[in-house]
């Protein structure tokens, strides 16, 4: 009989594909792979391939990532078993396909050195990737949670409503190697950029495409707003959101550290540009007030510069993006944001020097309508020298730079802050000292020997009685 790989696919079953594939995974569970492309290419270059997604990730798929040299592609020439060690099949991204590759065209009597260097091989990586790309398209294609059911026959329906549900799997086991594809493979970013999928101020906990963001953009939005962050949920209480949510925008929400990585490299999708609206440059229409609240608030902003002249603060600017906060803490365009830094801090082997040139620009914008803010720029014109206003400005900034979700470079200095506040709501003095303990004379030890003196003596037991 044929081997699989061999014969029509039209021929072959849904439950010869699986056995087939458990045999080759040396997987003899009860789950079936999530999708396979079986299919043969023709040309200057003959070959027959049956690539598989694996039901699940192998639980060291990343931790191995750049280290792990075994590939999981046969590779046949002529129905002879060639080699399982050929990474050229297939880009690091792509390794956790199962399957095998059989070519016409590579010669058999050679080394595999002498393979690995064939002309051939760059054509078959070429087809495989595509092929690999496509399989992963039609399996969210065929999810009904992925595309509406509206136009499709009730048969169709039915079929669909079995694989309700895969690319969300599919996603949580994989969707990490197609953030790394993007990172990797300038040749398919595109491509791949469409098989991502996240989670959005508007998706109510589904995952969604960027073509569904797209088709949700309000009318004159230009760019695609995007937050990073640990968790949805500290990022659903930013700061940076309450103008954009307050007007209806729908912004992505990363989570995942490497997509601080991914964001570097995908600069744009469908002519439209990526903006993270943490950073500075986000725009959400013109204001006709800015240019005299500008005017209104400059004695402040120009003060309060100043007086955060050791914090690297670059300057102080009106917000566009607050509206409950009275300020926030951005950085430049092409600088780290503060989740990028805490993930570049915690590198065990981190350049401080670098650290501090990525860093970038930092601007403390602030909040013109919020009350605070209105009262600092009032106390300031009556009198810029006080020292006690000094001490609340570089307060209200700290505690900006941290709910902007930057560490604290003295978080001694900030503790005693608060703790001078809370002692002027309570009307205490700021000399009010502490009350020094009372010291009490320990009582003698007794000696070692008069307490093993007084231990209980221990019953003894008869092993035979045990």
């Amino acid at each position: 009989m044929k081997a699989v790989w061999l014969r029509n696919p039209k021929e072959v079953t849904e439950e010869e594909y699986a056995k087939f594939y458990h045999s080759l995974a040396k997987d003899f569970g009860d789950d079936k792979p999530m999708t396979w492309s079986h299919f043969s290419a023709e040309g200057d270059v003959e070959f027959k391939a049956l690539l598989f997604v694996p039901p699940k990730a192998p639980h060291d798929l990343y931790e191995s990532y750049y280290n792990a040299n075994k590939s999981n592609l046969k590779l046949y020439v002529r129905r002879v078993f060639i080699s399982d060690e050929f990474d050229d099949l297939l880009p690091k991204y792509l390794s956790f396909l199962m399957g095998i590759v059989d070519s016409d065209t590579l010669p058999l009597n050679v080394s595999r050195e002498m393979l690995q260097q064939h002309s051939s091989l760059k054509t078959i990586k070429k087809k495989l990737i595509r092929k690999a790309l496509d399989m992963i398209r039609k399996l969210a294609e065929e999810d009904p949670d992925e595309y509406s059911n509206k136009e499709k026959t009730d048969d169709e329906k039915s079929a669909m409503e079995e694989k309700k549900g895969q690319y969300a799997k599919f996603w949580n086991e994989f969707g990490k190697s197609v953030k790394l594809g993007i990172i990797e493979d300038a040749t398919n970013r595109n491509r791949l950029a469409k098989l991502l999928r996240f989670e959005s101020s508007k998706s109510d906990g589904k995952l969604v495409s960027l073509d569904e963001y797209i088709s949700r953009m309000k009318s004159g939005q230009k760019d695609i707003f995007y937050l990073t962050g640990s968790s949805k949920e500290q990022l659903e209480k930013s700061p940076f959101l309450e103008q954009l949510t307050k007007k209806n925008y729908e912004v992505i929400y990363f989570t995942d550290p490497v997509d601080e990585y991914l964001m570097q490299y995908l600069m744009d999708y469908e002519d439209k540009k990526f903006q993270n609206v943490s950073k500075e440059g986000l725009k959400l229409g013109k204001d006709s007030k800015l240019k005299d609240l500008k005017e209104s608030f400059k004695e402040l902003t120009d003060w309060w510069k100043k007086a955060l002249d050791t914090e690297g603060i670059d300057s102080v600017k009106i917000s566009n993006r607050l509206h409950n906060t009275p300020c926030v803490v951005v950085t430049s365009k092409y600088g780290w944001s503060s989740n990028m830094e805490k993930i570049m801090q915690a590198q065990t082997l981190s350049d401080a020097s670098k650290q501090a040139y990525m860093r970038g620009k930092r601007v403390l914008e602030i909040n013109p309508r919020h009350p605070i803010i209105k009262e600092l720029r009032d106390k300031v014109a009556q009198d810029s020298d006080s020292e006690g206003l000094k001490q609340t400005a570089r307060l209200v900034y700290q505690t900006a730079l941290m709910e902007s979700g930057f560490n604290l470079p003295d978080p001694k200095d900030f503790a005693s802050s608060i703790y001078r506040s809370v002692q002027k709501s309570l009307d205490l003095s700021p000399d009010a000292a502490v009350e020094e303990e009372e010291e009490v004379e320990e009582p003698e030890v007794e000696e070692k020997e008069s307490a093993k003196a007084e231990e209980p003596e221990h019953e003894q037991y008869d092993k035979d009685e045990l």
